[in-house]
């Protein structure tokens, strides 16, 4: 009974740490969302400058769910584990020292590429660790404080700019860094024997990424996840723009803004969990892009007819978080099951594509927006054009592989 105890409590401890590590680049990255502003004052630059901040960010984290994954096979988890949380902690440095904007999108990049480390090797030691059923609910577990940590991220920064400046946000994740690299030494332990591991053949695997590219199914379903991603994180580029500069709110503002967006994409993803086996991965994606174009649809009337207010554009935000609950994970699964004999590959291409998709939506934006200063117009079009590109993109693949079929 005690060495049954002790087994629990030790699985216990080694989920909780990769929960940890997992929440560190998703931390970084949506913690500055409310100082992009402040960027331009103490940097004396424009919008599109700041913003690379984020757009960077999301580049760096692309990148690297391409390579980690091959390395750690060649390395072992533990030890990229361990290396890219020091990382994750010199990035912070950087930033936190920063003289020039230039200096902090170096030290944003630095951080994005150590923080990436634990989103990746979280979800490859619970492959090696646990079976198949034991991997879904810890998985399900990480993929919670995922969401939570971008979640609740802006509302921390908020409250941080507005009372002790930026440079207290990129403290407080370092600091996270830090105990969460005191957790890996102590509990991630390594998950993958010698005799599993190999070379890393970068090579094999862009040839799985050229035949991925080509097969239909895959593309429809990664397009149309990357498009409906983008959406979002063309709204996060670009709102501490919106609210801050155009409509006079503040950063503590913005962080809660962004709770109640995401609150709806919780919901979203909690009615995908309970309509799945009813409705079915196609139907569920329909729906959810269709709510999803609702939302900058709304935007678009509301502000040409009476003028957007932080409510109401907040509130028609919520309809895309909402709609991407229903159609990303659901897309992401049809993504990585279109191939059987590349489910690793498909997983690491359709997230890097994912990511990638929303590094452009951001640059996009941000150069519009410091274009057009005087109006949100910018970021709502290129949300509707997201939107509507994802539904597209599943509705032209699926018609495309069921003309071949025939």
């Amino acid at each position: 009974m005690i060495s049954n105890n002790s087994s629990q409590t030790s699985t216990k401890f080694f989920m909780g740490v990769l929960i940890i590590i997992s929440m560190c680049g998703p931390l970084g990255m949506n913690i500055i969302l409310p100082s992009i502003s402040s960027f331009q004052l103490v940097f004396e630059t424009d919008y599109a400058m700041s913003q690379l901040t984020l757009t960077v960010y999301l580049a760096a984290i692309a990148v690297g769910q391409l390579i980690y994954g091959p390395l750690s096979d060649r390395f072992g988890r533990r030890p990229i584990v361990i290396a890219g949380l020091l990382i994750f902690i010199a990035g912070g440095g950087i930033c936190i020292f920063a003289t020039s904007i230039e200096m902090m999108i170096g030290g944003r990049m630095v951080q994005a590429l150590g923080g990436c480390a634990g989103m990746v090797m979280g979800r490859a030691m619970v492959r090696d660790r646990f079976t198949a059923e034991q991997a879904a609910s810890v998985i399900a577990y990480m993929t919670m404080a995922i969401v939570v940590a971008p979640s609740l991220a802006p509302m921390l920064g908020g409250i941080l700019e507005d009372q002790a400046g930026w440079r207290s946000s990129f403290a407080f994740v370092i600091v996270f860094g830090a105990v969460a690299l005191i957790f890996a030494l102590k509990g991630a332990d390594e998950t993958l024997s010698p005799r599993k591991r190999h070379e890393a053949h970068f090579g094999g695997l862009f040839l799985s990424f050229y035949y991925l590219l080509k097969n239909r199914t895959f593309m429809s379903y990664a397009l149309q996840v990357s498009f409906s991603t983008s959406a979002y994180f063309t709204f996060l580029g670009g709102t501490s723009f919106v609210l801050i500069d155009l409509m006079g709110g503040t950063a503590t503002e913005l962080g809660f803004y962004f709770v109640l967006v995401s609150a709806f994409y919780i919901f979203g993803n909690y009615v995908t969990a309970r309509l799945t086996d009813q409705l079915g991965i196609f139907k569920l994606i329909v729906i959810g892009t269709v709510i999803s174009f609702c939302g900058p649809l709304l935007m678009l009337v509301t502000e040409v007819s009476v003028g957007l207010g932080a409510p109401a554009f907040f509130g028609f935000m919520c309809l895309v978080a909402l709609g991407n609950g229903l159609c990303i994970a659901t897309g992401v699964t049809g993504a990585i099951s279109a191939d059987p004999e590349r489910v690793g590959a498909a997983a690491g291409l359709a997230g890097s594509m994912q990511i990638g998709f929303g590094a452009v939506g951001t640059f996009v934006v941000g150069l519009l927006l410091s274009y057009y200063e005087t109006t949100p117009l910018p970021l709502i079009l290129v949300v509707g054009i997201c939107c509507i590109a994802a539904f597209l993109s599943l509705m032209l693949g699926r018609s495309k592989v069921a003309t071949e079929s025939s």
